[in-house]
């Protein structure tokens, strides 16, 4: 029988990730990051400074490094009807003061709508957050996400790892 779990990996859409982000601070990657998910249409243009402002906000409240080279920036946003969600790598390692104080490489960015709707669950919402943080603690994940190549690659081994 499947879980839940089993299919969190589709929410996330090739378009919105990335297996490159240049950014070297968290305005720059949350930059990149939010343009990937208006272009992968996971968030309507018109949210971009409200997704960038909120984001920025919560990193400077305190640092989603959750440790082993991840951080899952989150936060909630007026406007959503639904979870928009991102997968990206930064190749080079990003000082993102994580609580194990190791460079970040994996960033799972998760904008969700303020309250509860005909498309966000927020109990679902948790269980994706569970389901990101088992994931985050395998280390295979971790090294075949930082080796992936490819925008798909990263998608199929979410696809992959769906049953964790």
């Amino acid at each position: 029988m499947k879980t839940d779990s089993q299919a969190f990996w589709k929410l996330f859409r090739p378009a919105a990730c990335s297996v490159r982000l240049k950014g070297l601070n968290p305005d720059e990657v949350f930059a990149e990051v939010v343009d990937n998910l208006v272009k992968g249409g996971q968030l309507p243009a018109e949210l971009t400074a409200p997704a960038l402002a909120a984001l920025t906000d919560r990193e400077r409240m305190a640092s989603t490094g959750v440790g082993m080279g991840v951080a899952v920036p989150h936060v909630k946003l007026a406007g959503l009807e639904r979870a928009a969600v991102s997968f990206s790598v930064q190749p080079d390692g990003l000082d993102w003061r994580a609580i194990d104080g190791e460079p970040v490489y994996l960033f799972f960015t998760v904008l969700r709508p303020v309250e509860a709707g005909g498309e966000h669950d927020p109990d679902r919402h948790l269980e994706m957050m569970r389901w990101i943080a088992r994931l985050c603690r395998h280390e295979d994940f971790r090294r075949f996400a930082c080796n992936a190549k490819t925008r798909t690659e990263l998608v199929d081994l979410l696809r992959e790892m769906a049953a964790l």
